[in-house]
Formats: C-alpha cells, structure tokens, sequence
C-alpha cells in the first residue's frame, strides 16, 4: 500500500454500496400475491420483477460486494451551519435499559371496545343512508350480506329493500367480526403512531382501505361494486375510524415488559418478588 492510498484510507471508511433491488425485489412479491386476488398479469409482471431483482441483488454481493468510499471528515466548504433545535430525548427504561418503542401499549379490550363503538356509529352512517336513497333500513345490511351470498348481489333493488333473516345474521356477524378485528388492529398500531394517533385512525386508513376496496371489488364482484354508493361509504369508514379510533385512543395504556428478567416475562416469578429480593 502507498503513502498516497494509507492517507486516503485514514479520511474515509469502505461502506456497503447503495441499492434499490431489495426495494424491487419486495415490490415484486407484493405483485405476486395481488395478482392473486386481482389478475394474473399483475402477478406474471411481479415474476419478471423478481427474477430481474434477484439477478441485480446477488451481482451486487457476488463474487465481491460492491463498496463506496465514505470520508471520515467533511471538507471545511461542505460544513453547514448547525440549527438551534431542540431534540426530544428517549427517558431511561425500567432498571436503566434504553427504551425501546412503543414503551407503552393499548390493552386487547380497548380495541374491541373501540371496534364494537366505531361498528354502532358505522351502523348508524348505513341507516342514514339506506332510509335516505333508498327508503329502506334494510338495503344496507343485505348489501354487506351480498359479498356472501350471490342470490343477493344479482337481486333486483326492490328485493334488497326487503326484510332478510338470513342476511341479518350474516351481514350482523361479518359486521361485528370485522369490525372487532379493525379495532384489534388500531389497538396495536395507534401506540406506533405520532401525537394525535387518533386522527390519522379516523382519516387516513379508512381512505386507503376504501381505495383498496374499490380498486379489488371491480373485479371480485362487479355486481355488488356496482350497486355500493362510494360516498355513502366513506363517510361511514370515517365514522368507524373517528368514534372506534378515539376509543381505542383514549384507553388507560398499559408499559411493556421489555427490561423484565425472563423469569417474570414467562410468568414464572412475579416482577414485585424480583424487586423485593433485589432490595434485600
């Protein structure tokens, strides 16, 4: 090795190449599976993706893996003026482990609670809009019965105004099913979101799972995609996600058991005996 290159290497470090081909490569696989459910071009679009993915990864490690120069130290012009911001800092964890995120979680039973409410004021939206356009408070609920049964998704719309015992249970439980799921998933997810989680429970995934539905349902069922009013439906999406989202929100969160010994994460010893024992 020369002077010339011992210098260089002392002003910078040899670092993993930049590249986007695990980016393709999952880009790719989520192709395939839509495909599944969507049509087999998407999926046979996915595969050439990922064969062009896999071949562009494994060229990038093998036979050596690509490396770019990172210098050590910023050239004098390159410095930019610091700003005076001020950073929140993470509080130490229990026996002074570093935290990790979320440190804190929302119970099981508050996103029931909250999927069970946000189904009422979703219930409430369908009502409203069956007496509304079409005069009946049963057309909403053989409407979600019609995903299940076809008999209802080809019927005349003076039928779906009709009284339906079996697409009242059905459309009843699908309902409450689902709706008990969304507010599972709220309860783990909101704890990962910024301030005001609620907020982007009540707009933001209710608009995307609308698009994911209306983008799916064209060609699962154009019957039943035909007859749904897209407004109507979202505004009882973002009803559910409001009401249920600020339910789950609002629940009393509970630490995680992150810095706890193993014993006391497997039930085996309770935290206060470890505690108690540490102290004598």
């Amino acid at each position: 090795m020369t002077d010339e290159s011992r210098e260089n290497s002392k002003k910078s470090i040899a670092m993993p190449a930049p590249t986007a081909w695990p980016m393709a490569l999952a880009f790719a696989i989520t192709l395939i599976f839509a495909g599944l459910v969507t049509n087999g071009f998407i999926s046979a679009v996915g595969g050439v993706l990922l064969a062009f993915a896999a071949v562009g990864w494994w060229r990038e490690v093998l036979p050596h893996e690509h490396h770019h120069e990172v210098p050590l130290e910023r050239e004098p012009d390159a410095v930019k003026h610091a700003t005076t911001r001020r950073v929140e800092r993470l509080r130490l964890g229990q026996e002074g482990h570093r935290v990790r995120i979320p440190a804190e979680i929302k119970p099981y039973s508050s996103g029931i609670k909250g999927g069970l409410v946000g189904a009422a004021a979703m219930a409430v939206v369908a009502i409203l809009f069956g007496v509304i356009s079409q005069g009946s408070v049963w057309y909403p609920i053989n409407l979600l019965a019609a995903a299940a049964l076809p008999d209802l998704a080809t019927a005349s719309v003076e039928k779906l105004r009709e009284f339906n015992g079996l697409a009242l249970v059905l459309g009843a439980v699908v309902h409450l099913l689902t709706s008990m799921l969304v507010g599972l998933l709220y309860a783990v997810m909101l704890p990962m979101f910024p301030k005001r989680a609620w907020l982007w429970a009540g707009w933001l995934v209710p608009i995307l799972w609308t698009g994911l539905i209306a983008s799916t349902l064209d060609v699962v069922n154009p019957a039943l995609n035909a007859r749904i009013d897209w407004r109507w439906f979202i505004a009882s999406q973002l009803a559910f996600g409001m009401v249920g989202g600020y339910v789950v929100a609002r629940s009393q969160s509970i630490e995680t058991m992150q810095s706890w010994p193993l014993a006391a994460r497997a039930g085996i010893e309770a935290p206060m005996d470890i505690d108690g024992r540490k102290e004598e």
